[in-house]
Parts: C-alpha cells; sequence; structure tokens
C-alpha cells in the first residue's frame, strides 16, 4: 500500500490526480499505475486502468487470475468494473469513496445511476436494434479457436 501512495503523490507531482495503484502477484509487483487522465486527455487514465494495462502487458494476458490489486482510494464505478474483467482476485484500499468526494472526486451519482432502470437515468440510452447485431453474437457462439474471456 505504501507503493501505491508513493505513486499517487508522483502521480500529483506529474500532473495527474491523487491517485496510484500496485498489483501484486505471488508477492511480486506485475503493474503499476498512476492517474494520466489530465496528462493524457485520457477520463479513463486512472491508476487501477493504468496498473492492469501494465500488469497484463508486461504477463502477456488479460487473465489476472492470483493477483491482488493495491491502491490509494476505493476504485470508481469504472475501475470496479476493469478489476472484476481482469479477474483480480482482492482489493486493498486505503481512503475511502467518501475522501474522495471531500477531496473533489464524487462518484456517487455514477453509483445511483447505475442501480436505476435505463429509462430513468440522467444520461439518455436508448437500445437501437439492428436485426444484423444478433447474427454477430450467433457467430461468435460457433467460432473455432476463439479465446473465451
Amino acid at each position: 500500500m505504501e507503493r501505491a501512495i508513493e505513486l499517487s503523490k508522483q502521480s500529483m507531482a506529474a500532473g495527474g490526480g491523487p491517485f496510484g495503484a500496485v498489483i501484486v502477484q505471488d508477492g511480486k509487483i506485475i503493474g503499476e499505475g498512476t492517474n494520466n487522465v489530465t496528462p493524457h486527455n485520457d477520463p479513463t487514465a486512472h491508476a487501477e486502468v493504468e496498473a492492469i494495462r501494465n500488469a497484463c502487458r508486461a504477463l502477456e494476458t488479460f487473465d489476472l487470475s492470483g493477483s491482488a490489486i493495491f491502491t490509494s482510494c476505493e476504485p470508481c464505478p469504472m475501475c470496479l468494473s476493469a478489476i472484476w474483467w481482469a479477474r483480480i482476485g482482492k482489493i486493498y484500499f486505503s481512503n475511502t469513496k467518501e475522501d474522495a468526494a471531500d477531496a473533489g472526486f464524487d462518484d456517487a451519482a455514477i453509483y445511483c445511476e447505475i442501480s436505476k432502470k435505463l429509462n430513468e437515468r440522467t444520461l439518455p440510452i436508448e437500445q437501437l436494434y439492428c436485426k444484423t447485431s444478433s447474427e454477430v453474437f450467433r457467430q461468435w457462439q460457433s467460432c473455432e479457436g476463439k479465446t473465451a474471456y
């Protein structure tokens, strides 16, 4: 956790947000990340996502099963989803989402929106059905040699 906190300080010094993350597997750091939203003009460049990207590149896999993530703050909804998709086995965090809100990083609205029905959300979301779209999933299901994830 101390390394994640150090990375959060480095992130601020480099013009990023106050967040850092470290992914560990078998007692070794396999990926680190800092918040690069503003330096890279990338709203997805949160520390956890950057650490996942770095760990996956280092191990040449998209599956980080058996690893743990240490992050300076409780993951936001996007990062939590990325952690799930990467199959990271455990999350350790220091600051809470309430601490983040007090510092100006409030994810409460996103958490609230996710639980609403689509037609009740603030951000308009609508299905545009295309009859050929289901064909793609049928092709995927019968595709030989696919890599399931």
